[in-house]
Parts: C-alpha cells; structure tokens; sequence
C-alpha cells in the first residue's frame, strides 16, 4: 500500500530553483498602472539606503512624467512581472542633455527584495539592453553607488559585459555620509 504524501502537493509548490523562478517572470514594457508598485520598489532604496541619490522617494505622478518623457524620447521602461505582480524595474535615460551625447545613455535598475537572487535582474537588464539596441543607442552608462545595498548591481553589469570605466569619489552626499560611484560602460 503506497500511502501519500503529507502536506501541500508538491506539484504545486513553488519551484525554489532561481531559474525557473526567473522564467517565469515576463519582462514588458511598463504601463502607468505598474507606476505604484515601482514606487514602492524603489522608496526602501530611498528612505534607507545610498543606492539611489534621490533624497524623496518619487511619487506614482512624478513616475508617469518619467514614463511619458521616456516614451516621447523612444526610451525603454520596463518592468518584470511575476504573476501580475511587478517585482522590477528598468529604465534608459540620456547620459547628459547635450546632443552630441544623443546616442548615450544611463541605465537604472531595481528588484524587489522578494525576487532578488532568481535571474530577474539578469532578464530585465537583458531586455532593457536589446530595446536601448532597437533604440539606436550605442553606448550604455551604469552608475552604481558604492554602498553596501548596490553589492548586487556591479556582478549583474559585468556578467552581461558592462566594464567599469572609473569610480568618482564622494560626488554625493546620503544620510549625512559621503558617498563615492563606480562607472560601467557597455557597447551596444
């Protein structure tokens, strides 16, 4: 007599392989509807870390300002969604505001920290790097803020073939600490 299993039905469990938890997150473009929930991604970086140098965490409308210019400029804004749930973000920006530099830009990427350590931020920095590609961008800009809460975002560049170019020391200033940047650049 083959007697079964205890408990929930294995089958349905989730899968704790990071892979297939990052297969099944889908990458698309953002709508004003993720806005909120990338909000609220990103308000922990804000209010309690030096990843970001925003000192206010943006609300949804400062959001849909960035996601319209973005739009108007044929600049990517994507997120990764996990069962309709957005877990990440990613965006280009122009480098600087003068046109020579029109072919440049600056990438911005983060994770919520469920999804963190699954491939999403591989999966959605690769998407975010073939759509600045169909864009015409050439060169792509990572600034990656040397605190403790960043560790992940500099292997995440190399490993999709960004090289660190320079590190700019103390260029800001976060919870009353000077903080330095690493450049990375990667070729499109």
């Amino acid at each position: 007599m083959t007697v079964p299993p205890s408990g929930p039905d294995p089958a349905s469990a989730p899968d704790p392989r990071p892979e297939r938890a990052a297969a099944r997150a889908t990458i698309r473009v953002a709508t004003r509807d993720d806005l909120p929930t990338v909000a609220a991604i990103l308000e922990p970086y804000v209010t309690g870390t030096a990843v970001t140098f925003d000192e206010n965490p943006p609300s949804p409308d400062a959001w849909a300002v960035r996601l319209a210019d973005l739009a108007a400029r044929g600049l990517p804004f994507l997120v990764a969604d996990d069962a309709g749930t957005v877990v990440g973000y990613a965006y280009a920006t122009p480098w600087r505001p003068k046109a020579s530099y029109r072919y440049t830009v600056e990438d911005t990427i983060y994770i919520a920290p469920v999804a963190q350590g699954r491939g999403v931020g591989t999966r959605l920095l690769s998407a975010l790097l073939d759509a600045c590609s169909l864009a015409g961008v050439r060169q792509v800009i990572a600034v990656v803020a040397d605190d403790p809460a960043a560790a992940g975002s500099l292997p995440l560049h190399r490993r999709l073939g960004f090289e660190v170019v320079g590190v700019l020391r103390d260029v800001g200033v976060k919870h009353s600490h000077s903080v330095s940047t690493i450049l990375l650049q990667r070729s499109l």
